[in-house]
């Protein structure tokens, strides 16, 4: 163990652990993501990350609670320099960019439709409502959209996240290339090119 790695406190570990979490729950989902991958992706052992968690499902649900408030406490950054001047065009435009920022950010929206795919497990099916839940009462409350202006916030943001999954840019066909393009509009590259890292580093 280096000496920077025994510097870091009780904190920085449990983030490390739930960082590495997003990632191999966001490629595998909570039935294939396994303790022991995501232990050594942080750089720990596997008995570590049960003593921090108590279980793979705790984890789990400690990784969607993760990036769901990194969903809004971007969104809350950017309704911050709302004037209450703009059009829902205007908002969409703002908060668009700020939500394809975290869809190229390794497995944190992946992890959420993971969640929302286990709706009827007792224990999943209350988190995944409570986290979608959250959302929408920010962007009906805070960024004051109607409910039918964030139905098509919404529609839009899922079919990015779903184009992810489905690993779209892997797609041969020049029709997924370009609704990948037209649904990430202007950070498509920026997506393109981290969708290639994760290609890489995944290898």
């Amino acid at each position: 163990m280096s000496v920077t790695e025994t510097r870091l406190t009780s904190d920085d570990r449990r983030e490390q652990v739930l960082a590495a979490a997003t990632v191999v729950f966001g490629e595998k989902g909570y039935a294939g993501g396994t303790t022991d991958a995501i232990a050594k992706r942080a750089g720990i052992s596997q008995a570590y990350v049960v003593r921090m968690f108590g279980s793979k499902e705790n984890l789990f649900l400690e990784t969607s609670r993760r990036a769901t408030g990194r969903l809004t406490d971007r969104y809350r950054e950017v309704i911050a320099g709302f004037t209450g001047d703009e059009t829902f065009e205007d908002k969409q435009g703002a908060l668009g960019p700020a939500y394809a920022e975290l869809v190229s950010d390794r497995g944190t929206l992946l992890t959420l439709l993971h969640l929302f795919g286990l709706g009827a497990d007792p224990v999943f099916g209350p988190a995944a409502r409570e986290c979608f839940i959250s959302v929408y009462r920010l962007v009906r409350e805070e960024a004051g959209f109607s409910a039918e202006q964030s139905v098509e916030f919404f529609a839009h943001g899922m079919l990015m996240t779903i184009l992810l999954a489905l690993r779209m840019p892997d797609s041969t066909d020049p029709a997924g290339l370009e609704l990948f393009q037209a649904a990430m509009g202007p950070m498509c590259e920026a997506i393109l090119a981290n969708f290639a890292d994760v290609a890489v580093a995944s290898a």
